[in-house]
């Protein structure tokens, strides 16, 4: 019985310490999203200001995230609507300066496909929400000699879940979220 406890811990501990810690690449990595307008076109924008780090293997299988987005950093290619965005009719970012992603569930849907679960925080709501994720693949670093990791999350999300914007008729309810991540192996 101690035998078999013992070797139940030491695999536990070589699960445990498979596990490392990625780090977004910000210069080879985007949070986007785009949203309706007037029901008839998409109007895309992006976030410049983000911090996302993961815990997972080194087939980046596990994979534990946790997103910190600055809502101030909104970039939407039109600084009018940018400053409309930042306001009190949608994020707030005054009071409300990030939003953040924690994952609570991690399923392996296929050889280089996952679906993670996790709690969303934006506008102050958190809430539930899924993501799928894809692993585009993984080398090791010419200069660093780390591994490096090419990921990409999308998903949706409803804006008035969160109290973003309120009723608008011009904008669409569902946003779609698209993050592309170049992840470095600390």
């Amino acid at each position: 019985m101690k035998k078999t406890i013992f070797a139940l811990a030491f695999l536990t501990t070589l699960m445990v310490s498979a596990q490392s810690t990625w780090k977004s690449d910000g210069a080879h990595s985007k949070v986007g999203f785009s949203i309706t307008h007037l029901m008839i076109s998409e109007v895309e924008g992006s976030f410049g200001e983000f911090d996302i780090t993961a815990s997972a293997s080194d087939e980046f299988e596990n994979a534990d995230f946790s997103v910190d987005i600055k809502t101030t950093s909104i970039d939407t290619d039109n600084g009018r609507r940018d400053d409309h965005l930042r306001s009190g009719d949608f994020f707030d970012a005054e009071k409300f300066p990030s939003i953040t992603f924690k994952t609570t569930g991690y399923e392996k849907t296929g050889d280089k496909t996952f679906k993670l679960t996790g709690d969303l925080t934006m506008h102050g709501v958190t809430k539930p929400v899924t993501l799928e994720g894809k692993v585009n693949g993984i080398i090791t670093d010419q200069r660093s000699q780390k591994l490096k990791a090419g990921l990409k999350l999308t998903g949706t999300v409803d804006r008035l879940a969160f109290g973003v914007g309120g009723d608008t008729p011009t904008l669409g309810d569902e946003v779609e979220l698209t993050i592309n991540l170049e992840m470095a192996q600390q």
